[in-house]
């Protein structure tokens, strides 16, 4: 995990996160790099799997999924799924499972201070 200085690094390196292109602050196309990594496809999958989960992970994954679409959606969930893996490998720390509904208590507290 040396070769990432930060998790946004390892993200961007698994290709999980906006590619925009700019020209005169111009957005000229914006999405997702296409990359062959493995790594990628496998948190892609695993994001996907994620739908009827009722773990915090799966509540995030409908809410972006209601929100985006299905496709933006797993790029999210993958995304975050990468930013856990790295902190966990770079950190040496166990994953803390939380449920549902500390997501939802968490996204209504967002809501109530917008």
């Amino acid at each position: 995990m040396q070769k990432w200085p930060t998790d946004k690094h390892f993200a961007s390196w698994l290709g999980l996160c906006p590619d925009n292109q700019i020209s005169g602050g111009k957005v000229l196309s914006t999405g997702s790099r296409r990359v062959q990594n493995r790594a990628s496809r496998a948190l892609r999958m695993a994001a996907q799997s994620l739908r009827t989960s009722p773990s915090y992970l799966g509540a995030f994954y409908r809410r972006m999924r209601s929100k985006l679409g299905p496709a933006k959606a797993t790029t999210a969930t993958a995304h975050k799924l990468a930013k856990i893996i790295y902190h966990m490998l770079k950190e040496k720390t166990p994953y803390r499972a939380r449920g549902a509904e500390e997501y939802l208590h968490k996204d209504h507290e967002r809501q109530i201070r917008q």
